[in-house]
């Protein structure tokens, strides 16, 4: 006699587009078949996933995560990243462009990185394509092979090796968008102004003013605010969707909603850094709390904090920026010299859930909209990803909300165990992670089942539009 299910989640509080719900999950083929009252367990071919006095989340995606590959795998590649972001709770990634040999400029750039993803990433993933001064004429194949949309730095990136990615300059900022716009993509931008921040950071380096605060003020919010009036402007010109990265101060989100109230197809990510640490970690942590634009001072957070809660904040996603642990050291105290990126792919689902639920009573039901559905209404992969409901894909994260712990870095599953979150304190604990169905994560035992994620191009959008239809 054949079963129902392939397998079922029982006994958890199940956030729906409802709200939170005691309900059993019946998953069948990937997918979720049926969210009811109870299923009995000898409906499914597999043992029971038993959520007991748990929630049941829709898997976290993160749109901004670095994984190096090809090229720098050694920084952090699919098989350590994944990992780590499935013991978070993330069943679907987006890859930034950048931090690989070569970047993912191209679409030859692009199938080198899906030969390094192949077999390696442990959930599912989708792939940015890149902006930079050489590749106007490329953005169209990259659309074609099935980027979610394109990235481009505003500062410079600081990239290495040759070929590195390289900042934009206006014409090409302007002219990319025109092109963006006419496919009909969306262009993601690190928005600080590269002339402010070069010319305060020359002029601090000439000081010998190299600490923390001093590398804080070479990167103020002014140059965030700059950069992103900027960028708006030639979106209003251009018509092109923009989609603003790792956004610090709430002026620049007050300006970017101002701009939607104009009819700009605009949205804004901040991430977990900016909402639990703040420019005096960066002093009393050391480089390991580096990234640009700078932490904040916390009346900046508290400000930010208000623009979650009253959901003018869009989604927050980890901008996950890993390195060998010695580039974050070196600089001998010259806190300018030393690698700039937060590791945090591994703990961005269990701090908001810790700081924006359990500590400051925001609604479950608004936080996950943050991480799941949102980005995936913005690049094409809802209705199949980002909610819970009968026919989206079987994404699922169980968590603890009566598990506290402080993070070690043994818990760490990133190649190289740093990150300013060791030694926070967790108000909650990511248990398993089920992914299409899978479990691929569990807590104690790690991945159990491993390689298993696949490339998702976007359902709907541009490059779905333009694969179909080509481009006017």
């Amino acid at each position: 006699m054949g079963h129902t299910y392939d397998r079922i989640i029982v006994n958890g509080t199940v956030l729906t587009a409802e709200g939170m719900q005691r309900l059993d999950i019946g998953i069948r083929n990937g997918r979720i078949a049926c969210l009811t009252a109870s299923i009995p367990a000898s409906e499914a071919e597999a043992p029971p996933v038993d959520a007991q006095g748990c929630w049941v989340l829709p898997g976290v995606i993160d749109a901004h995560v670095h994984l190096n590959e090809p090229g720098m795998g050694a920084w952090e590649g699919f098989d350590t990243g994944s990992a780590a972001l499935a013991a978070g709770g993330v069943t679907t990634y987006i890859d930034m462009p950048l931090n690989g040999l070569p970047p993912t400029v191209d679409a030859k750039s692009l199938e080198l990185k899906l030969a390094a993803a192949q077999g390696q990433s442990h959930v599912d993933y989708a792939l940015w394509g890149g902006l930079v001064p050489w590749n106007l004429d490329r953005l169209e194949e990259l659309a074609r092979a099935g980027v979610v949309g394109y990235k481009a730095f505003m500062s410079n990136p600081g990239g290495v090796g040759e070929g590195a990615f390289q900042e934009v300059d206006e014409i090409t900022l302007f002219e990319g968008m025109s092109c963006i716009a006419r496919m009909g993509g969306v262009l993601a931008l690190h928005a600080e102004s590269e002339a402010i921040v070069s010319k305060l950071a020359s002029r601090s380096l000439a000081a010998g003013k190299t600490a923390a605060a001093d590398f804080a003020a070479s990167r103020p919010v002014l140059a965030e605010l700059e950069a992103v009036n900027r960028a708006l402007l030639f979106a209003e010109l251009t018509g092109c969707a923009l989609h603003f990265v790792h956004i610090s101060s709430s002026a620049a989100v007050k300006r970017i909603m101002r701009a939607k109230e104009w009819g700009l197809s605009v949205t804004v990510e901040t991430c977990p850094h900016y909402l639990v640490l703040t420019d005096e970690d960066m002093g009393s942590l050391g480089p390991v709390a580096k990234c640009a634009p700078p932490l904040r001072n916390r009346k900046e957070q508290e400000r930010l904090w208000s623009d979650v809660r009253s959901g003018r904040i869009d989604w927050i996603a980890s901008d996950h920026s890993p390195c060998p642990t010695p580039l974050k050291q070196q600089g001998d105290g010259n806190y300018f010299a030393a690698w700039g990126g937060i590791s945090g792919a591994q703990s961005t689902l269990e701090l908001m859930i810790t700081e924006g639920v359990l500590r400051r009573g925001i609604p479950p039901r608004l936080i996950s909209r943050m991480l799941s559905e949102a980005p995936a209404r913005r690049f094409g992969l809802y209705p199949h990803k980002g909610i819970i409901a009968v026919g989206a894909d079987a994404d699922l994260v169980v968590l603890d909300t009566d598990m506290p712990y402080t993070l070690a870095a043994g818990d760490l599953l990133y190649r190289h165990t740093h990150s300013p979150y060791v030694g926070y304190r967790m108000g909650c604990r990511v248990k398993t992670t089920v992914s299409r169905g899978a479990v691929v994560y569990e807590l104690g035992r790690g991945i159990v089942t491993p390689g298993r994620g696949k490339w998702l191009r976007p359902l709907t959008g541009f490059a779905s539009a333009v694969k179909k239809e080509g481009i006017g």
